[in-house]
């Protein structure tokens, strides 16, 4: 079994990554894989909508990480998006990843669960998590929730490790994640799958 954590952050170490850390340490104690993707500090290329990914399973776009995290997710079985605050949203970075990754690729993250995380120096956090939780639901994804919302504060690794109760929420974050994942495993191996779920209805409610 294996959670891959994305790090929507310019910073290889920062805030965002203290964090996910902390996620990553309860999951290998737990006797599950981790790997930590970072999306560092090039440019990431938005979605255009231009929908040439329909039917192919990865993006038009080949020059950035998307494509082989596409791939990345079919054998991962949980995911948890971690993001900095940036004027009360999520960083721009990790909403274009999303986007293309779950435009391109979602059926690799359909029904598997999944969290995400914010960091911030103070407020902006609940509008943050709200953004990128909409790629978790829309995709059928069970998503995974702590013993607190899924943030921590501080302007430096040092002072998110000062914050007792989001480190805390970390943990116990990746305890739910971790009992998730194996309970899903034992339903495969009792011969219970994913449902196959239809989307066959469009409507447009302007009509």
């Amino acid at each position: 079994m294996k959670v891959l954590l994305f790090n929507g952050s310019p910073r290889a170490n920062g805030c965002t990554f203290t964090a996910l850390s902390e996620i990553a340490g309860v999951l290998g104690a737990q006797g599950i894989e981790t790997e930590l993707l970072q999306i560092g500090n090039k440019p990431v290329q938005d979605c255009i909508g231009c929908g040439g990914c329909a039917g192919k399973g990865k993006c038009v776009f080949a020059d950035d990480c998307v494509n082989e995290w596409i791939e990345k997710a079919k054998a991962a079985d949980g995911f948890v998006f971690g993001t900095p605050v940036y004027y009360a949203h999520p960083s721009g970075r990790i909403l274009s990843t999303m986007d293309r990754m779950f435009y391109a690729g979602g059926a690799n993250f359909a029904h598997k669960p999944a969290a995400v995380i914010a960091s911030a120096r103070r407020a902006g956090t609940t509008a943050t998590l709200d953004a990128i939780s909409k790629h978790l639901s829309i995709s059928q994804m069970p998503v995974i929730s702590s013993s607190y919302w899924n943030m921590v504060h501080g302007n430096s690794p040092e002072e998110v490790r000062k914050d007792a109760e989001g480190m805390e929420t970390m943990r116990n974050l990746g305890l739910n994640l971790a009992w998730i994942v194996k309970s899903i495993e034992a339903g495969k191996q009792a011969g219970v799958p994913a449902p196959q779920t239809k989307k066959t209805e469009w409507t447009n409610f302007i009509r």
